[in-house]
């Protein structure tokens, strides 16, 4: 059992005695504070807070992080108020307290709602400070260790928000123990049988294999000493966690996961780091492909580290090299910064800055999200990632998670640019947008003003980042199409009572907002626009008062056929043209309400809507406006004599007629004649018109025929 004694004694290697005090003062009044409560194994329930502090005292923390560690639960447990706290260890130390105790006081009403929702709390309370997020990791590992008490289900459902958010989160500040020992003992918690079986056979595999492991590291050390190399060398174990998940990702059975030894080889500098690579590589051959340098590349989380894999004897050998800084900083990560913060040194800074960057991208796709669950399932992208390294035309390195596109890429770069993004090169060439990137490209984005996100980018990118902005614009862009529908069916509307919009008093108009519980004339309008709300029935409370409607009838048929909408494209998301019948300019229109998702364009003899034409709450009247640039796909049925060169005939009667064809499908009827199937672009009826015209004048054309499913 830890003592608040044997604590002071390990922090005087790196805190001086007033700092201690301050420490031991939090412990004596958390101790007082939670006086009568014990946890569900029956220990005094000081005991965890003291824990969690001496879990962070091992990352060499400050006194202001550990004082909050002891009284991390008082503001929740104990209804000791943060102003208590405030005067008495000072302002620093309660917030940091506050920021903690906000993870986890709000009800919700599902489990994965109150976990999304804790982590939106948790990316709010790093962005203030984020030693907080380091309390909370300490204040989870303990639990997990200390989970044996718990019914099975709850010892699941905490081991699931471990292995989902709490370590992905370790492992991307870089803090590895902690991202070590969280995923393990998840996997204790949920798979107990699996991690027994796995623990047992590595014991096995350890003891069969020592004789093998002791000669290799022998070799290598016997070279570094002739090579005047200092430094040491340790056998690296595979954690639990990690086994399973080769295991289950890459269908491979135990021994062949751990038919790998693992060294790991802590030198004093760079320079001995890439000397030491040169030795191992002098000794064993390296495998092709298998060699990375995080030291010129550090990775997202600021590690740091060169990592080979060599042809042993009948095995093969996995080794990382490194400094004793860049071991610390792997093992630490972010804590890394407080240790060294007197020191200056450009590693821990390093740390800082990309922690402070990473939770400053979760804040902008906070503000961009709709709701809790959209934001986790954002986050959840960045991480877990497998990064790529990817060039500016200018030299500078971004890093990308694996599978990332040039769409995610323009979007790490400015959320500006990504908006505004048309095409993009690789190595110079032009390239899709939706092309997976790899590790050492260099990628220019060609950007043009006035383009826009489009929704067919959600079904590649990988980042969060870009997810959450492409959704935003979406869904801006969705809100101002649907308004400026909105408010053309209502102007439509009011025509059948003679009314204008900006006739109609503040007053009224407040009166009709209220009585359709809508905040504000805009929202609406959306409503109208998206179908959710009637456009003659809110005209219908606006021209007049509700309570005098009866002395203005106008009957429904009056009120929609004064509402005939005039259609100038259809390629937003509130207006689009019916996949069914495919019209065109020049074909008669109705517009099928969908609600909450807006107008759906079908010609009036479409199956579809024949028996709505007559409900006004179903359907709308629509016209074509004039000199529409669109272009729109039309599908023709053509019969043709089968002879030679007959598809190169038809393609040249419709590049002549300015049509331009988007498939092109050839089925065989019988030996004299086949049928194509042909999807064309035109730009109206009278351009259609003029394809089919050519296309008759054709000698193998036996018939021609415009196809409406």
């Amino acid at each position: 059992m830890p003592t608040i004694d044997a604590l002071s004694e390990r922090l005087k290697n790196y805190l001086d005695v007033p700092q201690i005090n301050m420490v031991k003062r939090a412990f004596y009044y958390a101790e007082q504070a939670h006086e009568g409560q014990y946890r569900q194994s029956g220990e005094p329930y000081i005991t965890h807070p003291l824990a969690v502090a001496n879990l962070l005292a091992e990352l060499q923390l400050d006194y202001q992080c550990l004082a909050a560690a002891m009284l991390h639960d008082v503001i929740e447990d104990t209804g000791i108020p943060k102003d208590a706290l405030r005067n008495q260890f000072g302002e620093p130390i309660a917030e940091l307290v506050d920021g903690v105790s906000k993870l986890t006081q709000i009800e919700f009403k599902s489990r994965a709602e109150a976990q999304a929702e804790n982590f939106q709390k948790m990316t709010l309370a790093m962005a203030k400070d984020i030693r907080v997020i380091l309390v909370k990791l300490a204040d989870r590992l303990h639990n997990m260790r200390t989970l044996g008490p718990l019914r099975p289900d709850k010892r699941r459902r905490i081991a699931t928000e471990t292995l989902d958010i709490y370590a992905p989160i370790a492992n991307r500040l870089g803090i590895h123990t902690i991202y070590i020992e969280l995923e393990d003992l998840g996997f204790q918690a949920m798979f107990p049988m699996r991690a027994r079986y796995i623990q047992e056979a590595v014991r096995k595999l350890r003891g069969t294999h020592y004789e093998i492991i002791e000669e290799i590291k022998h070799k290598l050390e016997i070279r570094m000493k002739e090579m005047d190399i200092p430094g040491k060398i340790s056998g690296r174990e595979k954690h639990l966690y990690s086994i399973y998940q080769k295991m289950k990702s890459k269908q491979r059975s135990f021994h062949d996961i751990m038919d790998v030894y693992a060294f790991r080889i802590i030198t004093d500098t760079v320079d001995s780091c890439y000397r030491t690579l040169g030795m191992v590589h002098s000794i064993f051959k390296p495998v092709p492909g298998r060699f990375k340098d995080y030291i010129a590349l550090p990775k997202a989380n600021g590690y740091q580290s060169i990592h080979t894999t060599l042809f042993g004897a009948h095995v093969n050998i996995e080794v990382q090299i490194r400094t004793e800084e860049m071991d610390r900083i792997a093992n630490t990560g972010i804590a890394a910064h407080w240790v060294y913060k007197q020191q200056n040194c450009s590693f821990a800074e390093n740390q800082q800055q990309r922690a402070q960057k990473w939770v400053s991208d979760l804040m902008e796709m906070r503000e961009r999200s709709d709701d809790s669950l959209e934001f986790i399932e954002n986050v959840k992208f960045d991480l877990f990632p497998d990064e790529i390294y990817i060039f500016t035309p200018k030299g500078k390195i971004m890093e990308l998670p694996g599978g990332a596109t040039p769409v995610d890429f323009a979007y790490s770069i400015h959320t500006d640019i990504g908006n505004s993004t048309v095409a993009c090169r690789i190595n110079k060439n032009l390239s899709s947008l939706s092309e997976p990137l790899k590790s050492g490209q260099t990628v220019e984005i060609i950007t043009a003003p006035g383009a826009k996100p489009k929704a067919a980018w959600l079904d590649f990118v990988t980042t969060g980042k870009a997810k959450s902005n492409i959704r935003h614009f979406l869904k801006r862009q969705k809100q101002e199409e649907s308004r400026v529908i909105g408010k053309r069916l209502l102007k439509k509307s009011l025509q059948a009572f003679n009314k204008k919009l900006d006739d109609i008093s503040e007053q009224h108009k407040q009166r009709v907002l209220q009585h359709n519980q809508s905040p504000s004339i805009e929202r609406l309008l959306e409503e109208i626009g998206l179908g959710n709300r009637m456009a003659y029935i809110v005209a219908r409370q606006l021209a007049f008062d509700t309570d005098h409607v009866e002395d203005h009838e106008v009957t429904l048929q009056q009120t929609a056929e004064n509402a005939t909408l005039m259609v100038d494209g259809a390629n937003g998301e509130i207006l689009s043209l019916a996949l069914c019948c495919k019209p065109i300019p020049g074909d008669p229109i109705v517009g099928l309400i969908n609600r909450g998702s807006g107008i759906t364009i079908h010609s009036e003899s479409c199956e579809k809507v024949k028996k709505l034409l007559s409900d006004p709450d179903q359907c709308i009247h629509l016209t074509w406006a004039k000199n529409i640039s669109d272009e729109f796909s039309v599908e023709l049925r053509v019969e043709v004599e089968r002879q030679r060169g007959v598809i190169a005939e038809i393609a040249s009667a419709i590049s002549v007629a300015d049509g331009n064809i988007e498939k092109i499908h050839v089925e065989e009827q019988n030996a004299k004649l086949s049928v194509v199937s042909l999807v064309i672009k035109v730009q109206g009826r009278s351009h259609l018109a003029r394809v089919m015209r050519r296309l008759r004048h054709l000698r193998v054309v036996t018939s021609i025929a415009r196809l409406k499913h």
